[in-house]
């Protein structure tokens, strides 16, 4: 099985607003972008799970050209407030690192 780092060169989280978590999951190539986008991971159900927020809360983009990915969702504590343990959000993207993915495919030699 393989992680995130296995199919990004950069994912991160960062606060959009004080109201709003977002993530960004950045690709080596196309190949493992869509790899990445058809293993249906980045889904708003995951992220419904991790941070208690209704799935339709979520937003979830993707950006081909850039070979990248962004999720965006209401932040679990208002920025700065006393229950907000990271006020710029920077740690946020920690628990999705050790969650396995399939694998993503090899190109084939020759093509």
């Amino acid at each position: 099985m393989a992680t995130l780092l296995d199919y990004c060169s950069l994912v991160r989280s960062k606060n959009a607003g004080p109201f709003t978590l977002t993530f960004d999951f950045m690709c080596r190539d196309e190949h493992t972008y869509r790899a990445l986008v058809n293993t249906g991971f980045l889904s708003p159900a995951l992220f419904a799970r991790l941070f208690g927020t209704a799935e339709e809360q979520m937003m979830v983009v993707g950006h081909p050209l850039a070979l990248a990915v962004k999720v965006s969702l209401p932040r679990p504590a208002v920025q700065g407030d006393l229950r907000d343990s990271d006020c710029y959000a920077g740690q946020q993207y920690a628990p999705l690192m050790d969650i396995e993915l399939p694998a993503p495919a090899t190109p084939a030699s020759g093509a």
